[in-house]
């Protein structure tokens, strides 16, 4: 491992475990990374706006959230025959536009929830430019397919983003002033800006955190961006398109990731989390065979076993 990656590669407190219940926000490696999360049952909340690539969303987003703001049919647009919300990501999009309103203000409910309660909130930035939609002045999450003559695009100054920042982390601590805070850069590169606008756009956004955590001690940075740029520089690391990191490439992050945040108690309960995934997903020659039963009822026993120390596992 290259030896500047190893030294902010610190171990931290508080240690995520079994107990803790983990925030997942941003662009689409904050999903990549909260689907680890989820494969080992760990209590958490991943992106319920959808992904967020850049940080005036998210500040938007937690904005909405924490000051228990509603949406209503005024927030929605119809095109191309769905209902969308300029603040959350298509995922979320649909026909109906009473169950489009529903979603969005039951995802906020849920989420001050799960902000109020999280040990660690991890936001993961994406990118640095924006679109900010002529008719209201308002910059989006998401353009929707929306025609681009109708957007002014943008990147964000260092001193936008560090406002941003400092706007989300005070959301945050109002609501639960005792969660660790996990600042990260995404190692996907925005292709369609060109090469040249992603390095600036990525540079903006990683000197703006760093400002941010220099000034705040109890705030945290990992490395995720600079993991793959320097040390996964092989093309096994990376999708066919070039861009996204391969499953290679996030698990050796999720490793690196766990290197810092995991004991070695969690790691070992992970083990056992991964071995019953692993028999349930198991597909035999002969269902019905007696070494098959009996394979499933020691699963079974595993699964029970692990359930009685961690109630919320399910499987």
């Amino acid at each position: 491992m290259n030896l500047q990656t190893k030294i902010s590669l610190l171990p931290k407190e508080p240690r995520i475990d079994y107990q803790s219940e983990v925030v997942m926000l941003g662009s689409c490696f904050a999903e990549n990374i909260g689907e680890k999360f989820e494969y080992y049952k760990f209590k958490n909340l991943i992106n319920p706006f959808g992904i967020l690539f850049h940080p005036k969303a998210i500040e938007t987003f937690l904005w909405m959230a924490v000051q228990d703001e509603k949406y209503t049919e005024a927030d929605l647009f119809f095109n191309n025959g769905h209902w969308h919300c300029f603040d959350a990501h298509s995922s979320l999009s649909g026909p109906n536009k009473d169950k489009l309103i529903s979603d969005l203000n039951s995802a906020l409910l849920h989420s001050k929830k799960k902000i109020s309660t999280a040990t660690h909130i991890c936001i993961t930035l994406g990118t640095a430019w924006v679109y900010r939609l002529k008719t209201l002045d308002l910059v989006v999450a998401n353009c929707h397919k929306v025609p681009q003559k109708e957007f002014a695009k943008e990147l964000l100054s260092i001193e936008e983003i560090s406002q941003c920042i400092h706007n989300c982390i005070h959301l945050i601590r109002n609501l639960n002033p005792t969660t660790q805070i996990v600042f990260t850069v995404s190692p996907v590169r925005h292709a369609k800006d060109g090469f040249v606008a992603n390095t600036r756009s990525k540079s903006h956004l990683i000197a703006a955190i760093h400002n941010a955590v220099e000034q705040d001690k109890n705030l945290c940075y990992f490395p995720s961006y600079e993991i793959v740029m320097d040390e996964l520089r092989d093309y096994r690391f990376y999708n066919v398109d070039m861009i996204h990191p391969s499953e290679l490439a996030i698990q050796y992050i999720w490793e690196r990731f766990s290197e810092v945040w995991f004991s070695e108690n969690t790691i070992n309960t992970m083990k056992k989390v991964e071995e019953i995934q692993k028999g349930l997903a198991h597909r035999p020659f002969h269902p019905e065979s007696k070494q098959h039963l009996s394979f499933l009822q020691n699963l079974e026993q595993k699964k029970q076993k692990l359930q009685q120390e961690y109630s919320f596992i399910k499987f």
